[in-house]
């Protein structure tokens, strides 16, 4: 497990548990918030009550439980700005362990930061919950955009928590043929035209799990780097294992272990 085991060496330094590793560092390649292309006024106003119904939290800097995404955002963000990435894939092993919470929460904490934007894409066609757990209503989503019949733009709400906010492309959910529209020209595109209209963002890419088929392993050459989501309880090693074998190529920038129990530390686990 040589991939995982160093995502899990980079999270250490990035604690400065290596004794070398400064605690504070800043974007390497960013100059300045990003401007995006989609017009203010299309903005949707997030419901705290609804947030906090589905452990949305991490928009709100005063609620300590954000402190586990806080030092998640840091660790993340230091390990893509060193190479110059910016296009993150969250997945997990199998359903159940939190990839979607993940990467909301991740995302919204990443957007408090003032010289971060944030563009999160639901790419679960199967089961795209992102829109759900936010709250958000829309008629036009990912699928409408691969179909060619809106424009990506158009199928972006920006989604507001405070004085925050964060782009969020949905998806509309597909009984069938996911696969296909992973591996289509289309979702080539797609990609090409977030890298063009989107470099100054942070990109978070919310996956299928990656054991149930193979439409994250057709869209991996597409994204920069991975964020493994395992859970206790959930995962099993021989499945983190399985998931090893499919990221060889993919750089694995952290391994989160959600569901652990609160007391074992205080905030997730390799």
């Amino acid at each position: 497990m040589e991939n995982i085991r160093q995502a899990v060496e980079r999270a250490r330094a990035a604690r400065g548990l290596d004794g070398k590793t400064p605690l504070t560092g800043g974007n390497q390649w960013q100059q300045g918030p990003a401007r995006s292309p989609v017009p203010d006024e299309w903005t949707h106003d997030l419901v705290a009550s609804h947030l906090e119904a589905h452990r949305i939290i991490a928009h709100d800097s005063s609620d300590a439980r954000s402190r586990t995404y806080d030092m998640l955002r840091t660790q993340v963000l230091r390990s893509m700005d060193l190479n110059a990435r910016n296009v993150l894939a969250i997945t997990s092993p199998t359903a159940a362990c939190g990839k979607t919470l993940t990467a909301i929460n991740l995302a919204l904490s990443i957007a408090r930061q003032p010289e971060r934007s944030v563009l999160l894409l639901d790419m679960d066609i199967q089961k795209g919950q992102v829109a759900k757990c936010m709250g958000l209503k829309f008629d036009d989503g990912l699928l409408s955009v691969l179909e060619g019949r809106v424009s990506l733009s158009s199928a972006i709400i920006r989604a507001r928590a405070g004085k925050n906010s964060v782009m969020v492309l949905p998806t509309e959910i597909a009984s069938s043929g996911s696969s296909d529209w992973m591996t289509s020209h289309a979702m080539t595109r797609l990609f090409e035209q977030v890298r063009a209209e989107f470099q100054s963002h942070i990109v978070i890419v919310d996956l299928p799990p990656l054991l149930y088929g193979d439409d994250v392993i057709s869209v991996l050459p597409q994204v920069d780097c991975v964020l493994l989501v395992a859970a206790v309880g959930t995962s099993k090693i021989s499945e983190i294992q399985e998931c090893n074998k499919y990221l060889q190529s993919s750089e694995v920038v952290r391994l989160v272990l959600n569901k652990a129990r609160e007391a074992s530390a205080n905030y997730y686990y390799y």
